[in-house]
């Protein structure tokens, strides 16, 4: 270890010389080496090259590996949190990874489950951030982090409480709320870099995912108009945005003027959901079990009914 340290601290030295050769001279030590600990060390080292020497596209490729380095290194929560947070960090200034950004985020403050409140405290603003991001992202319209401590700890918090209950809008309610929650907190929106417009256009999909899960199987255009707060004419049109998107399942009946939907799509995948999914694969299991035995009960019959037969015509 104490050589690594030694030959990492000097490739290091002038990361903006040379940053790809630097890079490459870093994989190779990684190769070369074979206890666990020592490889992310220098993986960790290499991520800080990465964004120094500004080459951070060639270490990204690596991060689709990142499952596996885990189950190599063995490393603690410390260290997993570092990792997480790096590697989120270098995938953030990619803009067509933001989706893959936000999910290391995310992992990061998963690592604080079952941690007391001074520990949780250290990860306030990447809870803050992972907010901030889901609300932002165009493709991102389901998540966790109501689920996680980290992000649970900012309802009561003084800087952060009304972030929190801006998430709570964009997975539990409809774009009513959101249009009063803007109303009064437009000037927070702005300082996170929050877009009204684009706001909206995400709260009126999200709605017609909560429109889609109510169990009626059917949605009036009318209601989709008052509730997306759109004319009659847009109706269709955001029911074919939602499609796009894979938010929903459905066909729409024009002359019924309604949209006939085929599988509801949960807006929160939490315990709940789990728990649901749980009891129906539960009870499909049974479902298959009966035909099986029922299968079997038949064959047995039917073979018997065969050798009778043969029985008598001997």
């Amino acid at each position: 270890m104490e050589i690594v340290k030694v030959i990492t601290a000097k490739i290091l030295q002038q990361p903006n010389e040379k940053p790809a050769v630097r890079l490459k001279i870093m994989i190779s030590l990684y190769n070369l080496l074979e206890t666990p600990y020592c490889q992310f060390y220098v993986y960790m080292k290499l991520l800080n090259l990465a964004v120094d020497g500004k080459v951070t596209e060639h270490i990204i490729p690596s991060f689709k590996k990142i499952d596996n380095f885990l189950k190599d290194w063995k490393i603690g929560i410390p260290e997993q949190r570092e990792l997480f947070l790096a590697v989120s960090n270098i995938l953030k200034e990619n803009k067509s990874m933001s989706k893959d950004a936000f999910k290391f985020l995310t992992s990061y403050l998963a690592t604080f489950l079952g941690d007391d409140s001074h520990v949780l405290s250290e990860a306030k603003e990447e809870a803050a951030c992972a907010i901030v991001e889901f609300v932002r992202a165009p493709d991102i319209f389901q998540c966790d982090l109501l689920d996680l401590p980290a992000v649970a700890q900012l309802e009561k918090d003084a800087k952060y409480a009304l972030l929190y209950q801006l998430l709570k809008i964009f997975l539990t309610q409809r774009l009513d709320a959101y249009i009063d929650y803007h109303a009064a907190n437009s000037t927070l929106l702005k300082s996170y870099g929050l877009v009204h417009e684009e706001c909206i256009a995400k709260m009126r999909l999200l709605s017609l995912v909560d429109l889609s899960s109510d169990g009626s199987g059917q949605i009036p255009y009318e209601l989709i108009r008052d509730t997306l707060q759109i004319n009659d004419d847009e109706v269709e049109l955001w029911v074919v945005r939602g499609l796009t998107a894979k938010l929903i399942d459905c066909k729409m009946d024009q002359m019924n003027q309604v949209v006939v939907v085929s599988h509801p799509t949960e807006r929160v995948f939490g315990q709940h959901q789990w728990q649901a999914l749980r009891t129906k694969l539960v009870t499909w299991r049974g479902n298959i079990v009966n035909v099986i035995s029922t299968i079997q009960a038949n064959k047995i019959t039917e073979d018997g009914s065969q050798a009778a037969q043969g029985l008598v015509v001997r």
